[in-house]
């Protein structure tokens, strides 16, 4: 499940995250990677890349700003571990921003978005820090102290984890917020929407989808009863689907008939073309598949650059 995650969010934002087009991404390798330096010399003196292709354009293209303290053209210390800590002191900046705009990341600590070489440097500095700094008579209470590391296989995993998570919340804070409630009270005011049940829009009443998802399924509410008479008025599998209440992401969209709907009502070239050949009362999970590639071949024809997999 973690893996179709992690695949799912970094297909988004290798499509969707930059300012100048696609921009292929790998999680966490080339986001720590491209993140912050280039070896300059043979004595590690390394250069930010900032601006180019980083965690922090991404950042200014989805939320408009730079992350307050960092420029464009920063650059680390050349001094090994001033840069490490410089660079775990952006990171501490980064999640502070989004956690300023709303996410939710408690665990994710700003070494765990380091490359796994620079985490043991920052563990060295750490230690280096404590000690140089620690009071002569404290001494011995440091050296019954042990300071946390993760084995390199997992420091892997946490990082992998730290950085999907991340981009989830940048998702959540910065990208669903686009959706706008303009006229959401007029969705249902349209004859035959009336006697359909309401998803309410006010932020405390779920606590599983944001104010934003909300309007999302309102929408796929409105497009799917306005439609589904004249969609599949022709049908060559079945008959008109009947009414239904759509309320999550997931089980209400298997059989592709919503998603379908939605594409008719901006696209109704397609009914006569793809979706009249949809089974309208999809009983196995072939038919649903057969739905589906439906669906997604109704995509391809529209060229919606999206890597959705069957």
């Amino acid at each position: 499940f973690f893996q179709k995650v992690q695949t799912a969010i970094q297909n988004w934002f290798s499509l969707f995250g930059w300012s100048k087009g696609p921009n292929p991404i790998s999680i966490p390798y080339s986001l720590r990677r491209d993140l912050y330096k280039v070896q300059m010399t043979s004595s590690e003196i390394f250069k930010q890349k900032l601006g180019k292709d980083t965690v922090y354009d991404m950042l200014l293209h989805l939320s408009g700003q730079l992350l307050p303290g960092i420029t464009s053209s920063q650059s680390l210390s050349s001094d090994p571990t001033r840069g490490i800590l410089q660079l775990c002191w952006q990171h501490s900046a980064l999640l502070t921003f989004l956690e300023s705009q709303g996410a939710h990341l408690p665990y994710v600590m700003p070494e765990f978005l380091l490359e796994p070489d620079d985490y043991r440097k920052w563990i060295t500095a750490e230690t280096f820090l404590k000690v140089v700094f620690c009071d002569v008579t404290n001494l011995k209470i440091w050296n019954d102290m042990h300071l946390f590391m993760l084995e390199k296989s997992v420091f892997e995993k946490m990082s992998k984890r730290a950085w999907t998570d991340l981009l989830l919340q940048v998702y959540k804070v910065l990208v669903l917020p686009r959706v706008s409630s303009h006229n959401i009270s007029d969705l249902f005011d349209s004859e035959g929407m009336q006697s359909m049940p309401r998803i309410k829009s006010e932020p405390l009443s779920s606590n599983i989808y944001s104010t934003h998802e909300r309007i999302i399924l309102t929408w796929l509410n409105k497009h799917y009863e306005k439609n589904r008479k004249i969609v599949w008025k022709n049908c060559q599998k079945g008959e008109i689907p009947p009414m239904r209440w759509i309320i999550n992401f997931d089980r209400d969209l298997l059989d592709g008939l919503v998603l379908a709907a939605q594409l008719a009502a901006y696209c109704p070239y397609l009914i006569a073309t793809h979706f009249v050949r949809m089974y309208t009362a999809p009983e196995t999970p072939e038919q649903c598949l057969h739905n589906c590639l439906i669906f997604v071949d109704a995509m391809h024809a529209l060229s919606l650059a999206i890597d959705i997999k069957v």
